[in-house]
């Protein structure tokens, strides 16, 4: 479904400033897989979500999704089928426009909009009708301006907005880190539920290790900008807390003996 060839991306490069943020990433998404990721900040998470979105293109490698290169294509030409929401709730929604609108722009994603009447009587009925499930009573709030939401209600708004116009692929940059516990918990069964019935695949972020292990079938740690740890099934069910530690530890470890190696040669 989507497989990254070798992608590397560096930030400011050929200064003494140079960020290597990716190194010869190489991973490969079957369909329906719900894959986390954890790793410590500056591990290359956000860059490797950025550059499947098309925020962040790659200096070196390819990306194919669904078998198509799209490793220079535009956000807005993966919009159909890439779903992406980031950890801050006003960055994946309008604050100036109310829900309905906001659900009315993301209902045509990715397609032709032409200058006529959006929002109908029977666009209404289907957003009521999505939105109902979430427990939240945004259906009855179609008419209020977003900015009056919650930051737990956005969240919950743009998950359902990044999969109404049949996004196939979601990318989740630590959506829950702006959320209060109990929203999170909220807003994560409604990400997991809609995860499921839509058959989506997914990428989540995430730096609650407790989250990544309990959440999807896959879970990825990163370090360096590599993968330094993939695992799945059984072997992903029967990791704890304390594992993941362990391992970010090794990791961190084995990279200060090579600078030092580096250093002294």
């Amino acid at each position: 479904m989507l497989a990254l060839e070798r992608v590397s991306k560096s930030f400011l490069r050929g200064t003494p400033n140079e960020v290597r943020a990716l190194r010869d990433v190489d991973l490969a998404v079957a369909a329906g897989d719900f894959v986390t990721v954890i790793g410590s900040n500056g591990a290359g998470k956000s860059t490797m979500i950025k550059a499947v979105a098309g925020f962040a293109i790659p200096d070196e490698g390819r990306i194919l999704l669904e078998g198509r290169d799209i490793t220079r294509r535009p956000p807005w030409r993966r919009a159909a089928t890439i779903g992406r929401i980031a950890q801050d709730p006003n960055e994946s929604t309008c604050a100036g426009m109310t829900i309905e609108e906001n659900l009315a722009m993301a209902e045509r994603r990715g397609r032709p909009r032409g200058l006529r009447l959006a929002i109908r009587g029977d666009a209404r009925r289907r957003f009521r009708d999505a939105l109902a499930p979430i427990g939240l009573g945004l259906e009855d709030r179609l008419a209020s301006r977003v900015g009056l939401l919650s930051g737990g209600q956005r969240q919950a708004l743009a998950l359902l907005m990044a999969t109404l116009s049949g996004s196939r692929l979601l990318l989740l940059d630590e959506h829950l880190a702006a959320l209060d516990p109990k929203t999170a918990e909220t807003v994560m069964r409604l990400t997991d539920r809609l995860i499921a019935e839509r058959r989506l695949t997914a990428l989540m972020i995430t730096h609650n290790m407790q989250d990544a292990i309990r959440w999807g079938n896959r879970l990825l740690m990163m370090h360096g900008g590599r993968i330094v740890l993939d695992v799945g099934g059984a072997e992903k069910a029967a990791l704890t807390v304390q594992m993941l530690v362990d391992k970010f530890h090794a990791v961190s470890h084995a990279e200060m003996v090579e600078d030092r190696v580096l250093l002294t040669a």
